[in-house]
């Protein structure tokens, strides 16, 4: 495979619909409705929508915890048949094993891909060193914070080395200062490493302070993807909040999660 399709992603078509039984009947819900878009290796993209509106069921399905009733899905060039080392998955809450340590919780994942001796330890500390948290390797999780906690969730994610990195709403269950700390970090990183991101978030600021570009969902369709024009590196986001090429982007999500449904551009 070529360095330059790595990090690439593409959902064609995909589909997925399930049954729920209400009232002592069956319904079929179709949580993604023929829904397509491709990821650039190295891009940042994040997906944004209402509840319930399948965000969270592409990015399972891209992780290989779902399976697409209907479509191809494409991590590399290889074709997502179930979970594998290419992918990377932070969720809203880090999940940290709590009978571990931050820097055990990182080398789980490495043993769990075959990784021994002291190359474990050593890629373990690295990645915990780039997401800030060397010093507090030996503290178990009831003793972080929660920033503390995602960030090694994020770093645990990260020492696979996968090629994309899939994060379902990581920052939404913190205070407002501390996730707009962790929003500069994870630039930062994906500087660094040039992971391919696929970000979901409910924050209209914060789909457009990471993305290079916006999907926006509604009803397990998309409605529509908007290019984010801000450069990079985004350097200060506080200062970009005030520029108008911020304020023009943010307007044109809020616009499209707000449109009638035939009014959708996909």
């Amino acid at each position: 495979m070529s360095q330059s399709i790595a990090g690439q992603v593409s959902l064609t078509d995909v589909s997925k619909s399930f049954s729920l039984k209400i009232d002592n009947k069956y319904q079929v819900v179709k949580a993604l409705k023929s829904i397509s878009f491709d990821v650039k290796d190295s891009e940042i993209v994040t997906l944004i929508g209402p509840s319930g509106c399948g965000k969270t069921t592409a990015l399972r399905i891209l992780m290989g915890l779902e399976t697409a009733t209907r479509g191809r899905v494409t991590v590399g060039g290889n074709v997502v048949k179930g979970c594998g080392y290419d992918r990377g998955l932070v969720f809203q809450h880090a999940e940290l094993l709590p009978w571990l340590t931050a820097l055990q919780n990182i080398m789980f994942g490495l043993e769990m891909k075959g990784m021994r001796g002291a190359e474990l330890k050593d890629t373990s500390m690295r990645y915990l060193d780039l997401v800030g948290l060397k010093d507090a390797a030996n503290r178990r999780p009831y003793q972080l914070s929660g920033g503390m906690k995602q960030r090694v969730g994020i770093a645990r994610a990260l020492a696979i080395d996968p090629q994309v990195l899939l994060m379902d709403e990581p920052f939404g269950a913190l205070d407002a200062q501390t996730r707009e700390s962790l929003q500069g970090e994870l630039l930062e990183i994906q500087a660094r490493t040039k992971k391919t991101i696929i970000f979901v978030t409910h924050d209209l600021d914060e789909a457009v302070l990471l993305a290079d570009r916006i999907i926006v969902m509604r009803a397990g369709s998309i409605q529509e993807i908007i290019n984010v024009p801000l450069p990079r590196p985004r350097g200060d986001l506080g200062a970009l909040r005030g520029t108008a090429a911020f304020a023009e982007s943010r307007y044109l999500v809020w616009k499209a999660l707000h449109a009638a449904p035939d009014d959708a551009r996909h």
